[in-house]
């Protein structure tokens, strides 16, 4: 690289991350933190290279349409690439890159921490406390499931999958999975292969849902494969909130047709999910934080900037997704 690069970047990340991009790249920072609208985003893009976004900010092709000519590459602070259009990307000659790897340890946590939540009332305990409605004790006082020597599910063994097994066994959990291939027998350790996910639901006690979001996948968990789980069922999910039928999990939560739901992801988030989450009992809710830890977030930005720095070195990105 001769003359450093513009790179747009649409959100406000760690310092140690802009640090670095700046060593490397002429920078458009967003100090403030601010949800860019399309034409705000079109604006600004409009003499950059490159665009290093977050999930927040959307790429259809009808904005991909709009991008000048001249930016080489969308450099996703991020696993999931569902808010841009690949295809779209790939004939506007964009490269699209993600970072895999690095958050894989933080969502497993979170999945766990869903998990515990859910199984053990957490937060129907909590606001007990905040609220001071907290009376007496009695046996039957806020008496939830333990998970301890149960059977997990695992809808999507990749690499954030694989790291929910190996926490689970910690609790003695009998893992279970399905996934588009089998794993060997070295990354099973011992993992139930399902070659279906509907003969995978009706064997398992928890359901934690961590395959990426597609068109394959939009809607997967619905009613009917809701009716396969058992009674006292636990569904989890750090993936993307387009994979569950939101009716269909809420009329599962109402009517006890399964047991609780831990939820870090929604559709429609952050300020259109569905309110009859608000008002369940049996649902533990976190605000999409799967991959908010410090070592975790300084590490997509720089595997971001690694991205950025081979694509603009005429190399191959390590993460490239289109």
């Amino acid at each position: 690289m001769n003359k450093k690069p513009l790179v747009l970047v649409t959100r406000k990340l760690p310092d140690s991350v802009e640090a670095r991009l700046s060593e490397h790249f002429e920078t458009i920072l967003n100090p403030d933190d601010r949800l860019y609208s399309r034409d705000e985003l079109l604006q600004l893009a409009e003499k950059v290279d490159a665009i290093l976004p977050c999930h927040t900010e959307k790429f259809p092709a009808e904005t991909i349409a709009l991008l000048p000519d001249r930016i080489k590459a969308i450099a996703n602070y991020s696993v999931g690439v569902d808010h841009v259009d690949l295809n779209a990307a790939r004939e506007k000659q964009i490269i699209v890159t993600n970072t895999p790897d690095v958050l894989s340890d933080a969502t497993a946590e979170i999945a766990i921490l869903l998990m515990l939540g859910a199984a053990r009332r957490a937060s129907e305990g909590e606001r007990l406390i905040r609220n001071q409605k907290w009376k007496d004790w009695s046996p039957a006082f806020m008496v939830g499931q333990q998970i301890s020597h149960k059977r997990l599910g695992i809808l999507g063994m990749g690499r954030v999958g694989q790291v929910v097994a190996m926490r689970a066994r910690g609790f003695d959990m009998k893992i279970h999975y399905h996934n588009r291939k089998r794993l060997d027998a070295n990354q099973e350790q011992g993992a139930i292969y399902h070659s279906t996910i509907e003969e995978l639901v009706s064997e398992i006690d928890v359901l934690s849902i961590n395959c990426p979001a597609s068109e394959n996948t939009r809607g997967l968990l619905n009613g009917q494969l809701i009716a396969k789980l058992p009674a006292h069922a636990i569904v989890i999910n750090t993936s993307r909130g387009v994979i569950v039928d939101d009716e269909a999990l809420i009329d599962a939560l109402k009517s006890g047709r399964i047991a609780a739901a831990g939820l870090d992801v929604f559709n429609g988030e952050p300020d259109a999910i569905h309110p009859e989450y608000r008002e369940l009992d049996n649902v533990f809710l976190l605000p999409h934080i799967g991959s908010a830890t410090e070592e975790t977030r300084e590490a997509m930005g720089f595997r971001a900037i690694d991205n950025l720095i081979a694509i603009f070195n005429g190399k191959e990105p390590g993460d490239r997704v289109a």
